[in-house]
């Protein structure tokens, strides 16, 4: 498995931004105001991430005072930072897509309100995505310093 690249991320969240743009054009009338609790949740799976990413991290290099990590943690907190990542990306896409929708609306109330939360929520993905980067990197095997070594050494013969 490779590590999530920035750059398709990117661009899952602005295709997905333009289609629900296009949507919230049409149909957001018909929408009830936007819940609020979607902030706090994506902070907490942001918050649980980063703390597993810490804790995985110490964990694979050893740090005194921790347990080894049995491969296949590492293999499934590496699968969970990536589908992490990719669901952070689509969630803020959809929200930044409303936010965009309704920055010419803000004189009215719901409006404004769904402004406003949907602007938090995207903000808060951003940070799931960044949390479940961050787990990634926490996953990754260090290089051996003698492999290193040895490496840099031929390269400069």
């Amino acid at each position: 498995m490779k590590h999530t690249r920035p750059l398709p991320l990117i661009a899952l969240v602005i295709v997905v931004a333009l289609i629900t743009w296009a949507v919230l054009r049409t149909a957001y009338v018909s929408l009830p105001p936007l819940p609020w609790t979607a902030v706090p949740t994506l902070l907490l799976l942001a918050l649980g991430e980063a703390f597993t990413g810490v804790n995985v991290l110490r964990r694979i290099r050893r740090k005194p005072g921790t347990k080894p990590v049995e491969p296949l943690v590492v293999a499934r907190m590496a699968a969970l930072g990536k589908a992490s990542a990719h669901a952070a990306g689509v969630l803020g896409g959809v929200f930044a897509g409303f936010a965009a929708s309704l920055g010419d609306a803000l004189d009215k109330p719901t409006p404004r309100h769904d402004f406003f939360v949907s602007g938090g929520t995207f903000l808060a993905a951003m940070v799931l995505v960044g949390a479940a980067f961050f787990l990634e990197y926490a996953c990754r095997v260090p290089k051996d310093p003698e492999e290193e070594s040895r490496k840099h050494g031929a390269s400069r013969s």
